[in-house]
């Protein structure tokens, strides 16, 4: 089932895809709901100056969500027919779920369900939703069995909401390369 009004952004690591669904979310001419999915560990500052970064760029009126591992509860507490929720990103809720940073990993049937959670609460969506993650696996496949499931993960997590979604934009050096169209025929 694909999604009404689901625009789902890939990219690399500063491929202009946060900033590209920052746009997105602004011309909705919608009342705007910011998921931001990042934790900051301690101690890392680089990490926090990105984060910032991102809330530097934001306009001030958005509202903001912070999610933790409940991506699913945070979406369906946003959404509305009137609403534009943008949620940034895949790559670091999923990386949150597969490795938090104070507590044990989730055993394989609670991260199913919150996969599944989070698909579920896409399809039923009534506003405008922009997902944004990373597209990590175009290179090389990563030494070490961790690093490999990971990238093997956020590959299917990706091709699932690829699914859901009208519209599939590749982000390459801040352009925009449609990959699923919002209209035509899909397969």
């Amino acid at each position: 089932m694909i999604s009404r009004d689901l625009t789902f952004l890939l990219g690399g690591a500063r491929s202009g895809k946060s900033a590209y669904a920052e746009r997105l979310a602004a011309s909705s001419a919608r009342p705007v709901t910011y998921i931001a999915t990042a934790l900051v560990a301690a101690g890392d500052n680089e990490f926090a100056q990105r984060v910032e970064h991102h809330r530097a760029r934001r306009p001030e009126h958005w509202d903001l969500i912070e999610a933790s591992a409940d991506l699913a509860g945070a979406l369906r507490r946003a959404d509305g027919d009137d609403r534009c929720i943008l949620i940034d990103c895949l790559t670091l809720w999923l990386a949150g779920l597969l490795c938090p940073p104070d507590a044990a990993a989730l055993s394989h049937d609670a991260y199913a369900a919150h996969l599944n959670a989070f698909e579920a609460a896409l399809a039923d969506a009534r506003g405008k939703v922009i997902v944004v993650s990373n597209e990590i696996g175009l290179g090389v496949v990563p030494l070490g069995a961790e690093t490999r499931y990971y990238v093997d993960e956020l590959g299917r997590l990706n091709q699932r909401i690829a699914a859901l979604s009208a519209q599939v934009t590749l982000m390459v050096a801040g352009l925009p390369m449609i990959v699923k169209p919002a209209s035509g025929p899909t397969c």
